[in-house]
């Protein structure tokens, strides 16, 4: 039900979309044979494609041109995609959205090489645009998702992590994409500085709750529904904002140190689970995620009025919201 309602939000671009869509698979192509069937494995595993929305979007607010917003969206996308592979070589994960990862159906070696293509494939993307500004933004946007990304391996099953610290790696690892994505998709439209300066914020804003709510979803969802083990994050080592609630509460502290130490069984992890959904630390978690969404719809209510701007409402609110 809530995937439906999600691309009911999509209808009015679902042409720019698909089109986006046939570029990703496009830009993926590879004369390496298991390189370009490792990239449309990922690809056709699916996804929100909250990014390229996001561009579409955000490009609404100046001069549209469907072949520069499709440059920028399938960049973006590309190095969403890329991260994503090079995650489940870090976490070791053999499922992601239901299917197999990358490394699972082949290997390590092969997922970092497919994932370094998908990088590369990127920037190749976007250096079709012809505007400074967007590539600075892109090349900073992806040393901050490799600081992420190394922040998170040095956090990885250590039990001294603050708030702080979570915040700030999900402002890196998730955030700035999709901040990026409104703001790209402003500067290519050639959209007003404030309109710029707003999707920047917006997306950074809805990117913070969004990431919020994928943890609480780890924790409170099945694992049919979520094509991966529930509690993965803390199996895999990472505390994220629920957990940082409780992690030192005494009657906890043995889940997490059987869950870093791999020793965790199937009841253990039903029984962890169970606890930290009645411990109210998923409730303090949402309530952050709502204080970071009220904070993107304050950014759009002083965007122009228009189907753009009522998108945005839209789908912000799904984020707060959303089951899957």
């Amino acid at each position: 039900m809530e995937k439906l309602r999600l691309l009911s939000l999509y209808s009015d671009f679902r042409k720019d979309l698909d089109y986006i869509e046939k570029e990703l698979e496009r830009a993926v192509d590879s004369e390496s044979p298991i390189i370009r069937q490792a990239s449309l494995h990922l690809l056709r595993a699916g996804g929100k494609r909250i990014r390229p929305i996001f561009v579409i979007l955000a490009s609404k607010f100046g001069t549209y041109s469907l072949e520069d917003v499709s440059k920028v969206a399938v960049s973006l996308e590309l190095v969403h995609m890329a991260s994503l592979v090079h995650d489940d070589v870090i976490d070791d994960s053999d499922m992601r959205r239901g299917l197999q990862t990358v490394k699972a159906r082949w290997d390590n070696r092969i997922a970092m090489y497919t994932g370094d293509y998908i990088f590369s494939r990127a920037l190749s993307s976007i250096g079709e645009i012809e505007v400074p500004a967007v590539h600075r933004l892109l090349s900073r946007t992806m040393l901050e998702i490799c600081k992420g990304e190394i922040m998170q391996i040095e956090q990885q099953r250590k039990f001294d992590q603050s708030i702080r610290d979570y915040l700030r790696r999900i402002k890196r690892k998730t955030a700035l994409l999709l901040s990026s994505s409104c703001e790209l998709g402003a500067l290519v439209s050639n959209a007003s500085p404030s309109v710029v300066r707003k999707m920047s914020r917006f997306g950074y804003y809805a990117g913070m709750s969004y990431q919020i709510i994928d943890d609480i979803l780890d924790i409170t969802s099945t694992d049919e529904e979520l094509g991966k083990p529930a509690g993965s994050d803390l199996l895999n080592g990472h505390l994220t904002l629920p957990v940082l609630y409780i992690k030192d509460d005494m009657e906890f502290r043995p889940f997490m140190e059987r869950s870093f130490d791999k020793t965790l069984s199937q009841s253990d992890r039903e029984k962890m689970l169970t606890y930290i959904r009645k411990s109210g630390a998923i409730e303090k978690a949402q309530a952050v995620s709502d204080k970071y969404l009220q904070k993107a719809l304050k950014e759009i209510k002083g965007l122009p009025n228009s189907d753009a701007r009522k998108a945005f409402f839209q789908i912000a609110r799904f984020i707060g919201k959303r089951d899957f």
